[in-house]
């Protein structure tokens, strides 16, 4: 008897648990439901278009001379940029850019920070 009533309690405990998950899907069936801080800025930036809040793509180089230099945005004051010198190069070369200090890579191209509000 204490067998039966033992595997009684494990079944019905089973599928209360599977009847309360499959409820609980159904009411936050979006991330966008359940999602907190900075994963939550990201999916409301991502709903209203911007596709790369983070700044995370990679950027073209234009003329880059020190009068007109290539703008690298940031929320920081600082940032490590990778500049790719030559086209078939299989070496990227790393360097930091400070808020307001123009930056010459090895191959000549000048850099500057400028200013993005963060996400």
């Amino acid at each position: 008897m204490a067998l039966f009533c033992a595997r009684v309690v494990v079944q019905n405990s089973y599928r209360n648990l599977y009847t309360s998950s499959s409820r609980l899907a159904k009411l936050l069936d979006e991330p966008i439901n359940i999602a907190t801080g900075i994963e939550k800025r990201e999916l409301l930036a991502k709903a209203a278009g911007n596709e790369d809040p983070f700044d995370l793509r990679v950027l073209k180089r234009g003329k880059g001379t020190k009068d007109c230099p290539n703008e690298v945005p940031s929320a920081t004051d600082a940032r490590i940029i990778g500049c790719i010198c030559e086209e078939d190069a299989t070496t990227v070369s790393w360097m930091w850019l400070h808020q307001g200090q123009p930056r010459r890579c090895n191959c000549g191209h000048w850099f500057k920070l400028v200013y993005k509000p963060p996400v």
